[in-house]
């Protein structure tokens, strides 16, 4: 399980003391607005963390915890995604709030695509946003991602982004492609 470095971040495992900070983000009904089934209570939270880091044991790749280099916060989750029935392979991120409008989200979802496209070998990428959430669909734009469709998950009628990695030396494909 990789750890990867921004200018600004590290992405790297969940750790048990990330709990606080994470059931904090998950139980927040404006970063959940868009998100699943809505906010999460701290037992859920729980069992979501245990879930992303078997996504890592099943797949070889998953959702990073976002620290803050500087202040060593815990500040979100970002990274590739894909449990079973989904669409592609998904670059996902979820922010606490107060970490909202710093470009944190497009810096780790960035540095999660150049890992799809190398380490996974990946030549296409997708993320699934629900077509009200705005700002994640900024951040799909700055990401070099454009509108490919549209589908439901869970229910939930959700705009299908993604981006084809540019064409290059064949990438070195990784664990669980």
């Amino acid at each position: 399980m990789e750890t990867l470095e921004t200018e600004r971040l590290i992405l790297r495992q969940f750790r048990e003391d990330d709990l606080d900070a994470y059931a904090e983000m998950v139980r927040d009904p404006e970063v959940m607005r868009y998100l699943g089934s809505g906010p999460m209570n701290r037992a859920e939270a729980w069992r979501n963390m245990a879930m992303i880091l078997g996504h890592w044991r099943l797949r070889g790749f998953g959702m990073w915890a976002v620290e803050e280099k500087g202040g060593g916060a815990m500040i979100g989750r970002v990274g590739c995604w894909r449990p079973e029935g989904w669409p592609g392979l998904e670059i996902g991120w979820a922010l606490r709030r107060e970490f909202w409008g710093k470009g944190y989200a497009t810096e780790a979802a960035r540095a999660s695509m150049d890992a799809a496209f190398g380490r996974l070998g990946e030549r296409h990428v997708i993320s699934m946003i629900h077509g009200e959430n705005r700002a994640s669909i900024r951040v799909a734009g700055r990401l070099g991602m454009r509108l490919e469709g549209r589908t439901e998950l869970f229910g939930i009628p959700v705009a299908v982004f993604g981006v084809r990695r540019a064409e290059g030396p064949p990438a070195t494909p990784g664990r669980g492609t």
